[in-house]
């Protein structure tokens, strides 16, 4: 027997085609509901009169967005039909369109979408959506890369909005313009026109003085006032400056530095203390102030009893210690009344007691941003080759959690040990050898030779290589070896020692990899006058010199980074900012090995894309 019912949304469904295949004649735009983008994108084709259709697109594409289809949506408000809406409909079209970029977080259509808005263009709709269609032009300028017209026009709805929240709006604009570039800044400068903005802007220049302290940087904000007393931001000032200010006057007079002087890490601990001590004795913004500077050995001292001894002299902050078994014993402790900046990390999810932060050169905050700068590249599909052991276990994690959150994948990861056959790693790697067994087993089967030229594996965007310099050094010619020469390869530091050797790194060329400003970056006072005086400090050593500078640095930045979400500073070790629990994360540099040196990628500057999948298999 033949079943020939249907079941209720089938019949919809074809009832619906049936009526666009029938030219849309009887379809009421007013009341009809498309199932589809291309459902709706039909209906409206087959209509005779443009407003109407556009009409009924945009309700269609506000009902999508309703029900969080922002996909759907963004394929009516981008097609063709839409391309240039009538005048009735412009302000509706751009209004969703802005919506589904925010919610999509779609930089290139944002970048469009810039193009065509006015900074007033917010104005042009009524009272009760004015905020909601400024705040959506914020954010489109911003994800466009324009933050000063986001600035502005935040500037614009302060002063529009009678309900405007001005202390909310100024740490807005505060925010879009640290996130602007050097170059950015100036290109808004040269065309800046009125007091709000060039004020805004004069303000951003004094405040990223390269290298500046809190002391100098609250200075350079009360000569600011003095210049632009009837500026809106000077009588709101933003809540980062605010606290900028205050901390200026309230900074830490008495700090403890404790790390290992003798024992195995006496070199990581006497090299953390120089970098303290240089960072100390050239900040003149301490010129006026009596600071107490002492340091402790911890070798073979347990750091909780020795916490409580410190403590009892009364100091405003202890740092270190740089042990992890120490750091472990303060977070066991109930209370620290004197706050710690302690010099390693504790494991992810451990619970801390209030007033202890962690900083360190972490190896999972380098794995993240190769992760988040292969999400950036398009790169979804990885390979990674990590050495053996609990330190390449805690970077396999980082790596392959921050992929996964990105929406990408470690398609394989080998693990290493020094001594390992370096090829057989890699054409494992690289399933060199998986494509050789599948030609024995076609001769096999067969019965007869097959001629057989080996290929990798051909889904991979590219390939993270963890590796000590003489192994990346091995591995880095083998991929080209195994037919992956044209697959980008990105590394932390770990694989560049910090001192140039050309002759025998022009084996890494092309390797991208992150490092701290100390290493990378070409014009570095603070480093040339350090490594001048103090010639030990190269390489690896150098790396750790430059965390103790920075751990100087965070001594009197802790409440800034700690109470403005957002806020960052600019270190030795990289970009300085604060997670929830006290927890210190760096955004490093960027560089690619060209002729065996390291040389470092700008913001705007491209790097090789992914290779694309080959067509040719070897099954």
């Amino acid at each position: 027997m033949t079943n020939r019912s249907l079941n209720a949304p089938l019949f919809a469904a074809l009832l619906a085609l049936a009526l666009v295949t029938a030219g849309c004649s009887s379809v009421n735009l007013q009341s009809h509901t498309a199932t589809s983008p291309e459902e709706a994108l039909q209906v409206a084709a087959g209509q005779g009169n443009r407003e109407s259709a556009e009409s009924y697109l945009l309700r269609t594409a506000r009902q999508f967005q309703s029900q969080g289809s922002h996909e759907a949506a963004r394929r009516i408000l981008t097609s063709d039909q839409l391309k240039s809406p009538a005048p009735a409909n412009r302000n509706e079209a751009l209004l969703l369109a802005m919506s589904g970029a925010a919610a999509l977080a779609d930089e290139q259509w944002a970048q469009s979408l810039g193009q065509q808005l006015t900074i007033d263009q917010f104005r042009n709709y009524p009272p009760d959506t004015l905020a909601r269609a400024g705040n959506l032009q914020t954010e489109t300028f911003r994800l466009g890369g324009q933050p000063f017209k986001a600035a502005e026009t935040l500037m614009l709805l302060r002063d529009s909005d009678p309900n405007a929240d001005i202390q909310s709006i100024h740490d807005r604009i505060w925010q879009l313009l640290k996130d602007a570039s050097d170059q950015q800044l100036e290109a808004a400068a040269r065309e800046a026109v009125g007091f709000e903005s060039q004020g805004w802007l004069e303000l951003a220049s004094v405040m990223r003085t390269p290298g500046a302290g809190i002391e100098e940087q609250g200075n350079a904000l009360k000569g600011w006032q003095a210049h632009w007393p009837g500026h809106a931001a000077s009588a709101t000032l933003p809540g980062e400056l605010k606290l900028i200010a205050s901390i200026a006057t309230s900074r830490p007079d008495s700090i403890n530095l404790a790390v290992p002087l003798s024992g195995p890490l006496a070199a990581a601990g006497q090299a953390i203390r120089d970098g303290f001590l240089a960072a100390f004795y050239t900040d003149e913004s301490t010129a006026n102030q009596d600071i107490e500077i002492s340091i402790t050995d911890t070798h073979g001292k347990s750091f909780a009893e020795l916490y409580q001894t410190l403590a009892a002299k009364g100091p405003d902050l202890i740092i270190g210690p740089l042990e992890k078994e120490g750091v472990g014993q303060l977070a066991a402790m109930e209370n620290l009344p004197v706050p710690v900046l302690a010099l390693n990390y504790l494991p992810d999810d451990t619970a801390t007691p209030a007033g202890l932060y962690q900083f360190g050169l972490s190896a999972e905050d380098e794995a993240r941003q190769i992760a988040d700068r292969l999400t950036a590249r398009n790169s979804s599909q990885v390979l990674a080759l990590i050495p053996a052991g609990e330190w390449g276990d805690r970077l396999e994690r980082a790596l392959t959690s921050q992929l996964a959150e990105n929406g990408g994948v470690a398609l394989d990861i080998e693990r290493f040990f020094p001594e390992d056959n370096f090829r057989a790693v890699t054409a494992e790697l690289l399933a060199v050898n998986s494509s050789r067994d599948r030609a024995v087993d076609v001769e096999r089967t067969a019965g007869v030779n097959v001629e057989f030229e080996p290929r990798r594996r051909q889904d991979v965007d590219a390939i993270v290589l963890v590796a000590a310099p003489l192994q990346a050094r091995q591995f880095k010619p083998l991929f080209a070896f195994y037919f992956a020469g044209d697959v980008p390869v990105y590394s932390p530091s770990v694989v560049f020692d910090g001192t140039a050797d050309p002759s025998r790194d022009r084996d890494l060329d092309s390797v991208i990899v992150t490092d701290i400003p100390w290493v990378l970056k070409p014009d570095n006072d603070f480093r040339d006058t350090a490594t001048a005086r103090l010639p030990g400090y190269q390489g690896q050593l150098g790396r750790l010199f430059a965390m103790g500078a920075d751990a100087y640095q965070l001594s009197s930045s802790l409440p800034l980074l700690e109470q403005i979400e957002g806020t960052s500073i600019a270190g030795q070790t990289g970009e300085l900012n604060m997670s929830p629990g006290g927890i210190i994360h760096r955004r490093q540099l960027w560089a690619q090995f060209r002729n065996g040196r390291p040389a470092l990628i700008e913001e705007d500057e491209q790097e090789p894309e992914a290779a694309p999948p080959s067509a040719i298999t070897s099954e």
